[in-house]
């Protein structure tokens, strides 16, 4: 999550960018390929290996001011196995590159980094098996992370089916409320700890994606940049509309947060009317918070409603040239 650089002329949005690039590469992957946060490649001599990469880059994801190296760390490593979640796969392992500006000389920036890296690893399971370091203008991490489906395909976001029901795993908001405390004025507003963290430690949710694969997903996204954003993708995708009736929003957040603001990496799961009851029955077995019913699939691309209002693609895009 982040804003682009003061001063800066917005030119195509991401979306825009990436349908270019699928374009220029025209190399026989953009079908399937290319239209999920994690690509699908069959192993000779073995099952699918699920494979992502995302980065998070100083002043643009994340705001040092606000968050400590560690922090980015683990938001970088959580970051990418959200991309796995979304696809209900198991993590298998990841690879880090580290860019790290040519003034921090002791090297307390770079254990930072990668001591959040580590808790996150640890925390999902996740081992770190190679990676990258080099000097550079700011701050990055770039991470690469691969999974497993076992006994199964992998969800993508392409496949909701009018008359599907979508879910979200949980309340959307957070992280974007966290951000706005932190950013406030000292004395005007008390920050709130769990806001905070939602901020400087979000949480990928792979188990949740798992359990949703297993009982029959037909789609699948995280929330990385918005529901309203991302919910919009997947449609986009899957050539369908959606109407929602509510929209769950974490406690101290507004719907404008909930709708718009990044980093909740909350899924949506789009699942047919038939297997919701088993789906609501696996996340209990797994011990998982109950998932929301926010609405359902529409055969119309042009039908995309919040209740009885027009919803349109809330969320944070890097606008690059």
């Amino acid at each position: 999550m982040g804003s682009p650089k003061p001063g800066r002329t917005p030119g195509l949005s991401e979306d825009q960018t990436l349908q270019r690039i699928r374009r220029t590469l025209g190399n026989g992957i953009e079908a399937p390929g290319l239209r999920d946060d994690a690509a699908v490649v069959d192993v000779p001599g073995g099952g699918p290996l699920v494979v992502s990469v995302d980065s998070v880059v100083e002043g643009v994801h994340v705001d040092l001011g606000l968050c400590s190296p560690a922090d980015v760390g683990w938001k970088a490593l959580m970051g990418a196995l959200s991309d796995l979640a979304a696809m209900g796969a198991k993590p298998v392992g990841a690879l880090v590159a580290l860019c790290v500006p040519e003034s921090a000389e002791d090297g307390a920036v770079t254990l930072g980094v990668m001591e959040g890296v580590a808790e996150a690893s640890r925390e999902t399971a996740c081992p770190v098996v190679g990676g990258d370091v080099s000097g550079g203008g700011v701050l990055m991490v770039a991470v690469t992370v691969l999974g497993t489906v076992e006994g199964g395909t992998a969800v993508p976001r392409h496949a909701a089916r009018a008359g599907d029901v979508i879910f979200v795993t949980g309340p959307c908001g957070a992280s974007a409320a966290g951000l706005r405390v932190l950013r406030a004025p000292s004395g005007d507003v008390t920050v709130d700890g769990s806001l905070a963290a939602a901020y400087r430690r979000p949480r990928a949710r792979l188990a949740d994606g798992e359990t949703a694969r297993q009982a029959g997903a037909h789609a699948m996204i995280d929330v990385s940049d918005g529901l309203g954003l991302d919910l919009h993708r997947l449609a986009d995708a899957s050539a369908v509309g959606f109407v929602l009736d509510a929209v769950p929003v974490a406690e101290g957040a507004t719907l404008a947060e909930a709708l718009g603001g990044g980093e909740d990496y909350e899924l949506v799961v789009v699942i047919g009317p038939g297997d919701v009851d088993g789906y609501r029955k696996r996340c209990v077995e797994a011990g998982l918070r109950a998932p929301a019913r926010i609405g359902v699939v529409r055969p119309d691309p042009a039908e995309r409603r919040l209740g009885g209002e027009e919803l349109g693609p809330l969320g944070w895009q890097h606008a690059l040239g």
